[in-house]
């Protein structure tokens, strides 16, 4: 009852009229003043933030803040694989034999997810990570890994929201939200893929890479507002560090797993 009531609700409020009322406010120079609200509201850190709060012409402007270097530094090991984003740990694991891994206990294929059967069979029996930014994070996203890209593609329209509520009562929040997929040939000859959800609004996903390599830690796109990545190793390709627990925030540039 209550995961139908949610939806309901969704759907009344989320369309192409209310995405265009908020992404038209949050570029507007109108949002501009309501940037140190934010700021209070979401407790952000504002130490690595490259420039002057004062030289943020719109709420959007901030939103995509850059941060310094320093704040963010690459694990230099050969064999790591990096958070892509500052987020949370929502899951993680291993898919099954037949395409599934879960998410707040909710099924989910790799079909779906990557909308074609041939795709989701280099991933079968191989292991994932759910990655959520808040509305507060740094929100420009990178590469996990030094690596080849074989192709790019949108999947989806319409998105639930991507936090705890919408992934547990959103209807296939992770398989059915508006998503870009890049996916990658790791130098050990692998294959992931790098999914960036979109969240409920704001679909939008800029990429700021086009070039058909990505070398660890380079920024590749960003987020316009709160949103997910999703990353999908094939079998036997790596291993998940042991620090890495679900809730466990992490930085970009941070070791999630290595190569093998």
């Amino acid at each position: 009852m209550r995961e139908k009531l949610y939806q309901s609700m969704i759907e009344l409020t989320n369309g192409k009229w209310s995405s265009t009322i908020i992404q038209s406010y949050a570029r507007s120079k109108l949002s501009k003043s309501i940037i140190p609200t934010y700021i209070n509201y979401f407790n952000i850190t504002l130490q690595d933030v490259t420039r002057p709060i004062n030289e943020f012409s719109t709420l959007h402007d901030f939103f995509i803040r850059e941060v310094s270097t320093e704040s963010r530094p690459i694990d230099e090991g050969t064999s790591s694989i990096i958070s892509p984003v500052d987020a949370t740990v929502e899951t993680f694991g291993s898919i099954t034999k037949d395409g599934i891994f879960f998410v707040k206990g909710k099924p989910y294929t790799l079909e779906n997810l990557l909308g074609s059967q041939k795709v989701a069979n280099q991933f079968i029996n191989g292991s994932y990570i759910i990655l959520y930014l808040s509305p507060a994070e740094y929100h420009r996203i990178h590469a996990p890994i030094d690596g080849e890209v074989i192709r790019q593609y949108t999947l989806g329209k319409k998105s639930y929201p991507v936090n705890k509520w919408g992934l547990q009562y959103g209807k296939d929040t992770i398989s059915g939200n508006y998503r870009l997929l890049t996916e990658l040939r790791m130098p050990n000859n692998k294959h992931c893929s790098h999914i960036k959800v979109g969240a409920m609004f704001v679909n939008s996903i800029e990429l700021t890479n086009t070039s058909s390599a990505w070398k660890k830690g380079e920024e590749v796109g960003y987020f316009s507002f709160g949103s997910t990545v999703v990353l999908l190793f094939e079998a036997g390709s790596m291993e998940f560090s042991s620090t890495i627990k679900p809730g466990k925030f992490v930085r970009m540039g941070e070791s999630l797993a290595n190569m093998l």
